[in-house]
């Protein structure tokens, strides 16, 4: 391995492991809240029926709906799993860094924009429109999207 694809490896190390950080988040507070969502439910059934039957129903309403974003949740973190971390990639496939003339991407899950060393990096699903444009190739090759012409300069 030469020393930029050792050094690339580890940008993408750390570029998994924020994004495992941040998913790992997103589980325990959508579990802490849908939780919290059912003991209220459960604690307004000792209570008159009629003037707090709306109240558990919103309670339930509201957990289930932390239920959903909880499997979602946890749904992301397997994609993050699967990411092989010392895999250089040579064409643009999950795990993927992506360094464009227009910006940096982390095909793993949508999570947004993650900072290291002063560099911008965009962690974007194999659901995007922009990682559609763009799957399956190589440095060197351009992609089209949004009517602009992007150019792949590196790729790990």
């Amino acid at each position: 391995m030469t020393t930029e694809t050792t050094l690339d490896l580890d940008i993408k190390h750390r570029l998994l492991d924020e994004c495992l950080r941040q998913q790992t988040d997103f589980v325990d507070n959508a579990r802490q809240a849908m939780e919290e969502a059912q003991t209220s439910a459960n604690e307004s059934q000792g209570a008159i029926e009629d003037k707090f039957e709306s109240f558990r129903e919103a309670c339930q309403i509201q957990r289930d709906m932390f239920a959903k974003q909880l499997d979602e949740a946890i749904g992301k973190l397997g994609i993050l799993k699967r990411i092989v971390r010392n895999k250089v990639n040579e064409d643009i496939s999950l795990g993927s860094i992506v360094k464009t003339d227009a910006q940096n991407y982390f095909i793993s899950v949508s999570l947004g924009e993650i900072s290291l060393d002063g560099e911008k990096y965009y962690a974007i699903s194999a659901a995007s429109p922009v990682f559609q444009a763009m799957a399956g190739k190589t440095k060197g090759e351009t992609f089209i999207f949004r009517d602009k012409k992007i150019k792949i300069v590196d790729l790990c």
